[in-house]
């Protein structure tokens, strides 16, 4: 849980920004290579991810997408106060939230929820700690935004509305 104070919005969007947008650019790319790496060194074996290293890869792609929009286009809008339509947006990133939980769905599909085999090496080892934390934060990232920084924007939240 963060220890931002909730009710400050632009505070919250920065904290995002600089807590969940960045650690999301470090560990995406770093656990791809990771999955590649044990996709082809343990190619056939029991437990192997096939074919988790082109979900991730996928999941940096619309991730860059879907960070930018809010960087560019989103929370400079919640730092103003809001915009007539802010709604549309963030509909869009509630969109892509649940596109997400289905990615990670998937993540723990093809891990066996991140079941590690006997003997595992330590790359495996690694790339399922790592997979953890993704998710962790993933899961946090996305709680705050669709649970206290969208809602005082959308109809219902808004006093004007």
């Amino acid at each position: 849980m963060t220890t931002v104070p909730i009710n400050d919005a632009a505070a919250l969007t920065h904290y995002i920004e600089t807590r969940y947008h960045a650690r999301h650019r470090e560990q995406l790319p770093m656990l791809a290579a990771m999955a590649e790496r044990v996709e082809d060194v343990h190619f056939g074996d029991d437990g192997v991810p096939d074919g988790l290293s082109v979900l991730l890869q996928q999941m940096i792609g619309e991730m860059e997408i879907h960070m930018k929009k809010e960087e560019l286009i989103l929370f400079p809008a919640i730092r103003r106060g809001g915009m007539p339509g802010i709604e549309a947006p963030i509909a869009v990133m509630r969109a892509d939230h649940a596109g997400h939980d289905r990615e990670v769905a998937e993540i723990r599909r093809r891990t066996g929820n991140l079941t590690l085999p006997d003997g595992a090496c330590g790359t495996w080892t690694r790339l399922y700690e790592g997979l953890a934390d993704f998710i962790d934060d993933l899961t946090e990232h996305m709680r705050l935004e669709n649970e206290v920084l969208f809602p005082p924007f959308e109809p219902a939240g808004r006093a004007d509305a």
